[in-house]
């Protein structure tokens, strides 16, 4: 039977690609890609003639059903996206999941992500780490976001629009506090930037300028130590985020394992009931 391929490509720069992505992505029969009009710069680039199909967040639903057919009959179909590894923050799991159920090969062909270069470059401790995603956009959901980062030490990664992306560090240094950051903007691009610095230093050398271009935003929470002061410090950076009192204590009594009624107490005192 037929495969399917996901395959990793450059996320900026052309010359990012495996000799075996190359391969891949010359012989199979089909290539189910985010934006085939991107797609086809990178394989023009290379030489590279094979047929491309849409498969992107709005059509994936009823297009992974008929990619599965598609490789029963015998062909070999390589998944894409606009830019590095299928799957993460991009289009791809269902189709990946529809396949196993399907009992389709799936074969992987690694490479970029924007998650592991800004990462490896970041300078902050990478023994254990979160990928947090997109950050959310609305302002309410984003502090509620940042909240729940605070409580131990941890190196989290996150997307952001350029737009946003000085509100977000406000967000930040007000509710996370002025922890160790690292702004990485246009990745292996032309106009790559990587700033390093507490919270407070990347948003000023930011503060009069325009943002443009992909934003991955590296950071590195500090450690609060559990017991009366862990809770107060949590359930405050939750209830200023906006947080409802009930969403708060639960989520605080289970990341700290304090009873909930302690927490609710301490909730009502924070809120001045």
């Amino acid at each position: 039977m037929a495969k399917l391929y996901v395959v990793a490509t450059p996320i900026g720069n052309l010359e990012d690609i495996t000799l075996r992505a190359l391969k891949v992505l010359g012989d199979v029969g089909l290539i189910a890609a985010e934006d085939t009009r991107h797609t086809r710069k990178l394989l023009s680039h290379y030489g590279i003639s094979t047929r491309t199909t849409s498969y992107h967040e709005h059509n994936e639903r009823e297009k992974a059903p008929r990619l599965i057919e598609r490789i029963k009959q015998g062909t070999d179909v390589a998944l894409v996206t606009d830019a590095g590894t299928p799957g993460i923050s991009d289009p791809g799991y269902r189709l990946v999941r529809l396949a196993h159920e399907e009992s389709v090969e799936v074969e992987t062909v690694p490479g970029p992500s924007a998650l592991t270069a800004v990462l490896a470059v970041s300078g902050l401790p990478t023994d254990e780490f979160t990928f947090k995603g997109f950050i959310p956009s609305a302002p309410l959901r984003r502090r509620r976001f940042l909240a729940a980062l605070k409580g131990c030490a941890t190196t989290y990664i996150m997307y952001e629009s350029p737009r946003r992306l000085k509100g977000t560090l406000g967000d930040i240094l007000e509710i996370l506090g002025d922890v160790e950051i690292v702004v990485a903007r246009e990745m292996t691009k032309l106009h790559e930037e990587i700033l390093r610095g507490r919270t407070s230093d990347v948003a000023e050398r930011l503060r009069d300028r325009e943002v443009k271009g992909e934003i991955t935003i590296v950071l590195r929470t500090g450690k609060v130590e559990a017991g009366s002061e862990a809770v107060d410090e949590k359930l405050k950076a939750l209830l200023d985020a906006g947080v409802p009192v009930r969403d708060a204590v639960r989520e605080v009594a289970a990341e700290l394992g304090v009873p909930r009624n302690v927490v609710y107490r301490k909730a009502l005192e924070l809120k001045g009931a």
